[in-house]
């Protein structure tokens, strides 16, 4: 150990630079690693006077991002010299008193973390949304009277302590078996939000599943046919769920916010939560209508779901999408399970295009009509391929239907990431409805021209 250095920063990037300004603003001496620093970071650890590590060198903290494996080398290294290794939800909680809402999942994770936020927010209660996306946890907490907190596998990996007075699971499927191997590793990690709980705090989880620790446990209906208060209380009948939200998600997060609120001691009249749950919106790129272009004789609906990732968001989608489909997915595979999709597409695909590295081969493993878009797989590809990929869409919906992008890969191979790719898509379809609507224009000037 090495009593001037306290804590050594593994990994920059988004989490990295918020863990950079706040163990400054602890007064702690830190050290940085990087394999690969962006020259923003480089810019930012010069401002905050944080110099690149000294090999040989044990502090006593080790924050490690999110994207390193927990059993990376030389994060076993420091381990073995006596650091601890944790990450920003680890420093955050140790080192602040901020209530925090931890919310976890296979899927619906960030949406039902950005319900929440919004469902306090409306309610009165100043809470801010941060964790696995922008902005990071540690730039939100010293600013809110309530953290909700997106927190992915990775980031529960690096807990010994975390406990949030409000903990989500939304539902446990198959994901970043790259990563943690196996199933049930991946879903321990993910356990790990609920089991440090005591009997004051609040436990949120599908019906049927087993979780451990102390919390008060309410279970919810994974298919709700409507929306409940704590007490049992119909709020929402299910035809009366706001077609942007997935009814799962939204009633684990009022299950969440009226749990806090509880905690708080602060009633709320059902009139006023109603009335903040009608205007709630969607999180950006979570299975959102941009809206249709008309073909031969119908209409073509285009969703985005760029963070559709997982088995069970892809099939969340494929569900709630209108048949006939053509459905963009690929990029590059990790681990996804197919076997859960082939009723789906079955009854609601019509074609698959597939893009990235790993897209047509996922797409002949289900066993559905598919064509291959991606010649060359690079960072340079990504929107050219993406436009060719709903053009060819459009082409196989001469009667109408849904094209929809919910990728079932990370989008590294071909994009920045997931908000990369939907802005990809969206920006196709602004081309394809702009070309349509000047189409339209020239057969109308055509028509008159004919009629005179």
């Amino acid at each position: 150990m090495n009593p001037n250095l306290k804590a050594v920063i593994y990994g920059l990037g988004r989490s990295g630079r918020g863990v950079a300004k706040f163990v400054r603003g602890l007064g702690w001496s830190a050290q940085w690693i990087d394999q690969n620093p962006q020259p923003q970071d480089l810019e930012l650890m010069a401002a905050l006077e944080i110099a690149e590590y000294t090999e040989g060198l044990i502090p006593e903290w080790v924050i490690a991002a999110p994207g390193v494996p927990i059993d990376h080398p030389d994060l076993e290294r420091f381990r073995a010299g006596g650091a601890k290794v944790i990450g920003e939800l680890e420093l955050g909680y140790l080192t602040r008193r901020t209530p925090m809402i931890g919310v976890t999942g296979t899927a619906g994770k960030g949406s039902t973390s950005s319900l929440i936020t919004q469902i306090l927010m409306g309610l009165g209660i100043q809470a801010k949304l941060g964790g696995n996306f922008d902005p990071p946890l540690l730039e939100i907490i010293d600013h809110c009277e309530v953290a909700v907190v997106e927190i992915s596998s990775f980031q529960l990996e690096r807990v010994s302590t975390f406990r949030p007075c409000v903990g989500v699971i939304t539902n446990l499927g198959v994901d970043h078996l790259n990563r943690h191997r196996t199933v049930q590793v991946y879903h321990a990690e993910k356990h790990k939000l609920l089991e440090r709980q005591n009997p004051d705090d609040l436990a949120i989880f599908p019906r049927g599943l087993e979780v451990g620790g102390l919390g008060q446990k309410l279970p919810f209906d994974p298919q709700p046919l409507s929306i409940l208060d704590l007490e049992g209380k119909v709020l929402l009948e299910g035809d009366q769920v706001p077609a942007a939200h997935y009814s799962a998600n939204l009633q684990a997060a009022v299950y969440a916010a009226l749990g806090y609120l509880k905690i708080l001691e602060r009633p709320v009249e059902p009139a006023q939560l109603l009335e903040v749950i009608a205007g709630l919106q969607p999180l950006e790129g979570r299975f959102q209508s941009l809206g249709f272009i008309g073909v031969e004789s119908g209409q073509v609906e285009f969703i985005e779901d760029s963070i559709a990732t997982r088995t069970l968001a892809v099939k969340t989608a494929l569900e709630r999408a209108t048949p006939p489909i053509a459905w963009i997915m690929g990029g590059r595979d990790k681990g996804a399970e197919l076997e859960p999709l082939r009723q789906v597409v079955q009854d609601k695909v019509k074609f698959i295009l597939a893009i990235g590295s790993d897209g047509a081969k996922l797409a002949s493993s289900l066993e559905a009509s598919y064509s291959p878009v991606t010649q060359e797989v690079s960072l340079e590809t990504g929107f050219s391929d993406m436009l060719v990929a709903c053009q060819m869409a459009l082409e196989v919906l001469p009667e109408g239907g849904t094209v929809l992008l919910a990728p079932l890969c990370e989008s590294f191979d071909q994009f920045k990431d997931y908000k990369d790719r939907a802005k990809a898509f969206r920006q196709a379809f602004e081309i394809l409805k702009r070309e349509s609507l000047e189409l339209e224009h020239l057969s109308h000037i055509s028509k008159l021209q004919d009629e005179q």
